[in-house]
């Protein structure tokens, strides 16, 4: 019996990729300590720390029921000639090449997505819901599922049918076609998410006139940084979660505050966190994390254009056809260790990026107490989000785009700023 060498270590990466997450779960899980960090003694309660560990140990366990399932399944689906399945049906409608890759494609992300809803239905309605986190009702989960499905159609098609037809039409600098169409599509949506995608979801509401909105213009002119827009967003329809950011670019660019944010936050606080924000944009954190994002992505087309149409490959998944289409949904299977690679490498970059923008916000908002204020929202925050305050060193560098909040604090307690006001 002749082994397929592409099956074998699609496998291989399947379950050394499941063993790598299994273990670095149980690393986190032994880096939890009953004892309170001195950092938060009198910020958070005895009790509330250990539930918030309980969270952790809660998410942690229902993850790898999730991943375990998940690769069983995969397993199996590939075993049985599941692929191949979907594309007879495919194939079966009897259109071109490119319509049957839209249907393949459809068919496929409709499967995971029926796998994946118990799941999501069980986190956000049990699990969230136990802690306390969630405030979604069952009528906005499913319009949630929905509209994104109605996008991913609307959008994602297009630059899905583009992709096949220049891989199918433009030879050898068919990658390179393929990329400029993904940075072009890229590019629009950072137009089109704050003014049309975003408030399919979301209702966004000017920030009402009083000091805080003042202490933001204020701080904005000092900074030269021409505001376009200060929001507030409705995130307590969905979560008790709290969180705040930019986005869009030009006249399109926006400040959004959850209004979660701003009933857990004190003024102080709320123009630190924004301070936080507006460093990443004045650092120029934003396009440079774009650029390697791009980048990445070039060299993922180029690579994909080595094994269209791979024989051996479509083998290992037991089809009758080769075809492009499937050949972007098999190369996923082959990139994936080169992806956690990539992915570890912009994490570090993120991690760094991080720790920039408190120190932008601390050295900018000296007057205000930049640096303790920024502390005090970040305590606050995990006290709120229930965070793991002690993660492991290995969780935090595969998996982590943000510092844990202790060595953002003591980051922060390091700068000269901050200790001239301790």
């Amino acid at each position: 019996m002749v082994v397929n060498t592409y099956l074998l270590f699609i496998l291989s990466v399947l379950l050394l990729g499941y063993l790598l997450e299994l273990a670095v779960a149980v690393l986190n899980l032994r880096c939890l300590s009953s004892e309170l960090p001195a950092e938060f003694v009198g910020v958070f309660e005895a009790g509330e720390y250990a539930r918030s560990q309980e969270y952790t140990r809660a998410t942690t366990r229902f993850s790898l029921i999730q991943s375990t399932c998940g690769l069983i399944l995969t397993l199996v689906f590939i075993v049985v000639g599941g692929f191949n399945l979907v594309d007879l049906v495919a194939r079966g409608f009897g259109f071109g090449p490119i319509a049957t890759g839209l249907i393949f494609t459809g068919l496929l992300a409709l499967l995971s997505s029926l796998v994946s809803l118990p799941f999501s239905v069980y986190s956000t309605f049990v699990l969230e819901q136990r802690f306390g986190f969630n405030t979604t009702t069952l009528a906005t989960f499913f319009l949630d599922r929905l509209k994104a499905m109605a996008l991913t159609v609307v959008l994602g098609g297009p630059l899905l049918a583009a992709i096949l037809w220049f891989f199918a039409t433009s030879g050898q600098s068919a990658w390179l076609y393929c990329w400029l169409a993904a940075v072009v599509f890229i590019l629009t949506m950072q137009f089109l998410a704050p003014a049309v995608i975003m408030p399919l979801f979301n209702t966004f509401n000017p920030l009402k006139e009083g000091s805080l909105k003042e202490a933001i213009t204020r701080y904005a002119q000092r900074q030269q940084f021409a505001l376009q827009g200060i929001y507030t967003m409705d995130g307590s329809k969905r979560s008790t979660r709290a969180n705040a950011f930019f986005t869009g670019f030009g006249r399109f660019r926006r400040i959004v505050f959850f209004d979660t944010l701003l009933d857990k936050l004190a003024e102080n606080e709320l123009l630190a966190v924004l301070a936080h924000e507006m460093g990443h944009y004045k650092l120029r954190h934003i396009p440079l994390m774009m650029i390697l994002s791009v980048l990445q992505m070039g060299l993922m087309f180029f690579i994909l254009s080595r094994f269209l149409g791979n024989q051996g490959l479509f083998a290992a998944f037991g089809m009758e056809h080769v075809s492009i289409y499937a050949s972007l949904v098999f190369f996923g299977f082959l990139y994936s260790p080169l992806s956690l690679l990539l992915g570890v490498g912009l994490n570090i970059f993120s991690r760094r990026n991080e720790y920039q923008a408190d120190q932008y916000a601390a050295e900018t908002l000296v007057e205000e107490g930049g640096g303790e204020a920024l502390i005090s929202g970040l305590k606050k925050l995990s006290v709120s989000n229930l965070s793991n305050l002690t993660p492991h060193p290995l969780h935090v560098f595969l998996n982590s785009s943000h510092p844990p909040v202790l060595a953002r604090i003591k980051a922060l307690r390091h700068l000269h700023p901050l200790g001239s006001n301790g």
